[in-house]
């Protein structure tokens, strides 16, 4: 950004009326970005292409923060990417919708979620210190400022203090720290000087920390009361659940009655496990795909544990009414590591066709494990226009080496169908399609094919990795080109041959 600050300060007069024209949201362009970011304090924008889905979902709620947070100064805008491509590509926009924040010119990514709450709260909190210092008379507005506010009653300087510091520089994106050092306050809350209090907006209202207060505990502490002992599940709060690495237990529930009752039951069970187990509300209706993806039938209610650092699923036997005591069993037991995970599978394929071999979940240790082989592995997802893009690259890779090679394999296997067994010592599947080697001899250092999508490049990667030596075969497509024109000289030679079996017989006549 090249720019004088005499000309940064001057167009950002200038540009003010042009914020009021256009609303909370400004529309930034080649003539006014640079400037226009390196002038505010404080920014958020979002790089957008207008008929990306994502980003029309994102936009009312855009504004509606932008609106909220005009009054702490806090800038929202917005580049269209379809028409102001350079700027995109000097970002380094990779997908729609991307946000990044802006402190005076200098861009971080913005890792908060895409409502107009989690917006606000999010940029609330760029706005403030790492860890704020509490008036008496403003304690209650701060207490309360957002959905969990992390409050050291604690002498500033004090290891306490110290300890406090440091949660609030790793976690200020997520929570707001403040401290203040007021023993009637503290008694207020039910604590002391020291003592750490989370205030939040569910529950009980608030908790305070029992035991030594270190950064360690205060970290622990933070993490388990920031969590509603069972929230409603949904798109704006499923990466918290999953980023949290606790398992999750979900109550899939179709109608109020199921809610009261069974939920009643888990939440009863969550207060003794709070900080070992998350649980959650979902609704069976609407999100019945997420239940198809856990291995689920529509048969509500039904409780199932995602094990989130191993990927692995435990469903109360759906052929059972979920009792309270069966339920209180099958958490313990789950705790305990009595139970089997469930693996969702396809049905082993009959044959294989296509000349690219089929993995499903039954079949992967056998195949994909075997120590003798290296594993070429596609995970995909039918609907995925990625995966569509790549296909017949992949098909004719797997044509030209799985014909000729018996220690190559080039296989695939329909993640949204079939999950990854326990015994992958792979399962960090994130998006479609992801290309994985499992070499020969070294399954437990699998490696990520990270180049473009042409079939040379994917060729090389495996020449390159693959523990086994291997030949490529010429295209199915050339073959059967010279089979055509092999068929075609003997139409010409045959023809030939009547030509002179017709002359020949011309001239004895």
């Amino acid at each position: 950004m090249r720019f004088s600050k005499l000309f940064k300060v001057v167009a950002s007069v200038l540009l003010a009326s042009k914020v009021a024209a256009e609303g909370d949201v400004r529309a930034l362009t080649k003539d006014d970005y640079e400037v226009t970011l390196e002038s505010t304090p404080l920014a958020l924008v979002k790089y957008f292409a207008p008929w990306c889905g994502h980003c029309k979902a994102l936009a009312p709620e855009f504004v509606k923060a932008a609106a909220a947070l005009k009054e702490e100064n806090i800038l929202l805008a917005e580049v269209d990417c379809t028409v102001e491509s350079d700027i995109c590509n000097e970002v380094g926009v990779r997908g729609y919708p991307t946000l990044k924040v802006y402190r005076n010119g200098k861009p971080s990514d913005y890792k908060g979620q895409r409502t107009s709450e989690s917006i606000i709260s999010y940029m609330k909190k760029q706005n403030l210190p790492d860890l704020s210092a509490i008036k008496a008379e403003e304690f209650e507005k701060f207490s309360t400022s957002d959905k969990v506010v992390v409050v050291g009653f604690v002498k500033e300087g004090s290891d306490e203090y110290k300890a406090l510091e440091a949660n609030a520089k790793e976690l200020r994106e997520q929570f707001v720290f403040g401290y203040i050092d007021n023993e009637e306050l503290a008694k207020k809350a039910g604590a002391a000087v020291p003592g750490i209090v989370v205030y939040k907006q569910f529950d009980e209202g608030k908790a305070v920390l029992e035991g030594k207060i270190t950064e360690e505990s205060i970290k622990e502490f933070v993490k388990v009361e920031s969590v509603p002992l069972m929230d409603e599940l949904g798109p704006e709060n499923y990466s918290k659940y999953m980023d949290s690495g606790l398992p999750l237990v979900y109550l899939f529930t179709s109608d109020a009655e199921d809610k009261k009752t069974v939920g009643a039951w888990c939440e009863a069970i969550a207060k003794k496990v709070q900080g070992k187990l998350n649980f959650v509300y979902i609704d069976a209706v609407k999100f019945s795909g997420h239940g198809k993806f856990l291995g689920l039938k529509e048969n509500w209610p039904a409780v199932i544990i995602q094990d989130v650092k191993h990927n692995t699923k435990f469903p109360y036997p759906q052929d059972k009414k979920i009792e309270k005591e069966a339920l209180e069993k099958f958490i313990e037991d789950f705790q305990a590591g009595k139970l089997e995970p469930y693996v969702k599978s396809q049905d082993v394929p009959e044959k294989q066709e296509d000349g690219i071999y089929n993995v499903v979940a039954k079949t992967f240790e056998d195949v994909v494990l075997d120590k003798s082989k290296d594993v070429l592995l596609l995970f995909y997802a039918p609907w995925c226009g990625h995966c569509k893009k790549l296909a017949p690259t992949y098909k004719e890779i797997a044509e030209s080496i799985n014909e000729t090679n018996d220690k190559v394999l080039i296989a695939r296997m329909d993640a949204t169908e079939n999950d990854i067994p326990p015994a992958s010592p792979w399962n960090d599947l994130e998006g479609f399609p992801t290309v994985i080697l499992f070499k020969a001899d070294d399954k437990n250092t699998p490696v990520i094919y990270e180049g473009d999508r042409s079939k040379d490049s994917i060729i090389e990667f495996l020449k390159k990795n693959a523990v086994n030596e291997f030949k490529i075969a010429e295209p199915a497509k050339e073959e059967e080109k010279k089979e055509e024109e092999k068929k075609e000289e003997k139409k010409e030679e045959k023809k030939e041959e009547e030509k002179k079996e017709e002359k020949k017989e011309k001239d004895e006549l």
